[in-house]
């Protein structure tokens, strides 16, 4: 479903991506991993067709992101860490807004925006202004608006910044439950909520792909030495795979 093969990308003489090559199967959810700093962000927004490599290639859908960047935009939901808000309009005219400019059509719209509200329990405020809704609330607004058009791969960025623990759990099984329907590329800090929610990790550090494997397949790689008795040492837990493969 995502193809990135072989992507630079420079700041003047920082080297923020680096050869970085990998695939996100169908339905599959990818944890992205790495410190600040390291890439993520610039590696989603080539991947959203929002910033242009210095080369190499990203297909989504067997689309490329720069040859063909409207199939592609027609397939991703985007959610940036910084959701893009407009703060003087209220959350059920955004959310009309951004499914008119993603296509969806007029006699829809309504029932998309109430569809995507109750999926991320936005419809508790959905008539408010957005400049009045607290951190956690215009979260699960950008969420939404990722959701709106019901497309195929999502790219969310921090999708849990700024919730509490209960609406953190709430977030966590509505992309558990968006597995197989849609295709997602999670970017987060939370070490947590990649175990309980992705199903392979790869994480990525000064701008390069340090490790692409399921989280037992990490365990695998990383475990202690084996032990005079014979026995392989315990599994290394995430948090201790990730300082090591981003702190060497």
């Amino acid at each position: 479903m995502i193809e990135v093969s072989h992507l630079l990308k420079s700041y003047r003489d920082l080297k923020a991506v680096s050869d970085v090559t990998f695939k996100v199967e169908k339905g599959e959810i990818l944890g992205f991993l790495g410190p600040n700093g390291a890439g993520k962000t610039t590696t989603m927004r080539i991947i959203t067709g929002a910033l242009p490599p210095d080369s190499g290639t990203v297909k989504v859908a067997g689309f490329d992101v720069f040859e063909n960047p409207m199939e592609v935009k027609r397939r991703i939901g985007y959610l940036p860490e910084t959701p893009p808000l407009y703060v003087d309009m209220t959350v059920r005219a955004y959310l009309r807004f951004v499914a008119e400019i993603k296509g969806v059509p007029r006699k829809q719209r309504n029932g998309e925006v109430d569809r995507v509200a109750q999926k991320t329990n936005s419809d508790k405020f959905i008539e408010r202004v957005i400049g009045n809704l607290s951190k956690g609330q215009r979260q699960r607004v950008g969420l939404a608006q990722a959701l709106l058009g019901d497309p195929e791969v999502l790219i969310l960025d921090e999708p849990t910044v700024g919730l509490d623990p209960a609406q953190i759990i709430e977030v966590r099984e509505l992309i558990k439950s968006l597995a197989g329907r849609h295709t997602i590329v999670l970017s987060t800090h939370i070490l947590p909520e990649v175990v309980t929610t992705c199903q392979r990790v790869l994480i990525i550090s000064q701008g390069k792909v340090v490790a692409d494997d399921t989280l037992q397949g990490l365990q695998r790689a990383q475990a202690g030495a084996v032990t005079a008795d014979g026995h392989a040492g315990p599994a290394p837990s995430l948090e201790e795979i990730f300082l090591k493969l981003t702190s060497a």
